[in-house]
C-alpha cells in the first residue's frame, strides 16, 4: 500500500472509530484538515439536535439518562444519522487521497528519502535544510 492509500486509511479508520462514539471529523483531525473536522463535528451535532427535537418532548431532551440510551432512540434519527457519520468517514478518506496525491514529494538531498514540505530538516537523517524563502 502506497502512503497515499495508508493516511488516507488511517484517516477513514480513525474517522470509523470516532463514527462509533457518534463523533464526526475526527479523520479530518488526523489529516491537520481543522477547519473540515469542526465542521463535520457542528454539522452532526447540529442534525442530531434537530431530529431529536423533532421526536422527543422537552421534559424528555432534558432527561439525560434517557438521552444517552441511544437504544430509545428511533430510526428516524438512527438513520439519517448513521448517513452523515458514513459520509464524513468517505469524505476524510477522499481528503487523506487528494492531500497526499497534491503533496510535492520532495526528497532528502543528502539522503534520498522522501520529506514533509513542512519542515526545515529531513527527520530521517536529521540535517537542516537551506531553502530560500
Amino acid at each position: 500500500m502506497s502512503d497515499t492509500g495508508r493516511r488516507a486509511f488511517v484517516a477513514a479508520m480513525i474517522g470509523a472509530f470516532g463514527a462509533v462514539f457518534g463523533v464526526a471529523g475526527l479523520g479530518h483531525l488526523f489529516l491537520r484538515r481543522w477547519k473540515r473536522a469542526v465542521a463535520w463535528f457542528v454539522l452532526s451535532l447540529g442534525a442530531t439536535a434537530v431530529l431529536l427535537s423533532t421526536v422527543f418532548t422537552e421534559a424528555q431532551l432534558r432527561n439525560l439518562q434517557f438521552m444517552l440510551d441511544v437504544q430509545q432512540w428511533p430510526q428516524t434519527v438512527l438513520i439519517p444519522l448513521f448517513v452523515l457519520l458514513s459520509l464524513s468517514i468517505f469524505d476524510a478518506y477522499l481528503t487523506g487521497r487528494r492531500a497526499t496525491a497534491e503533496a510535492a514529494v520532495d526528497a532528502c538531498p543528502y539522503c534520498g528519502q522522501p520529506i514533509d514540505a513542512e519542515l526545515d530538516f529531513c527527520h530521517w537523517c536529521t540535517r537542516r535544510f537551506d531553502r530560500a524563502q
